[in-house]
Order: C-alpha cells, then structure tokens, then sequence
C-alpha cells in the first residue's frame, strides 16, 4: 500500500520573532519510507498564521506579541528606507 505523509517536522523561532516551519512529505510503502522531500516557509510576525498545523499556531501566539510585531515591523521599514524600496 502507498501513503503519502505532510507533517510538519521542524519549527524554529529566531530573534527577530519570524517562526520557520519546515514541511516533510514521505512516501510510504508497506511501512518502509521510500522518499521524503521538504518545503520551508517562514511566518513573520504581524502574518496570518490562522492556516497553520496547530504546533505553529501555539508557537506564533506566543511569540508574535505586539510588543514584537511594532519592532519587527520597524526594522522592517527601516530596511527598506535603507535600500530605498518602495513599500
């Protein structure tokens, strides 16, 4: 029997208050994993995380405070004044 998995098998927080997932997709035959790829996303402080696995929510709700949202957002647009990109 085939069996294709999505599971989220990595989370990560970094200073800047960003959540990285990473996504597994296994195929599976009779129990023996016969490949796995990955995707990487990021979910930045301030995005709608409502989507999420529920692990990822859990985390963004704790991390994706105001107080961390208005700072991310700063150095966000202070960035682009740097490099001159319109918003």
């Amino acid at each position: 029997m085939l069996e294709k998995q999505i599971v989220v098998d990595l989370i990560e927080t970094v200073e800047n208050g960003c959540v990285q997932v990473r996504t597994c997709a296994r195929i599976i035959e009779d129990g023996k994993q016969l490949s796995s790829t990955f995707h990487r996303h990021v979910v930045a402080p301030g995005d709608d995380y409502s989507a999420e696995d529920a692990k990822v929510q859990a985390i963004c709700a704790a991390v994706h405070t105001p107080e961390v949202i208005a700072a991310y957002q700063t150095a966000v647009e202070a960035s682009r004044q740097t490099l001159e990109i319109p918003a």
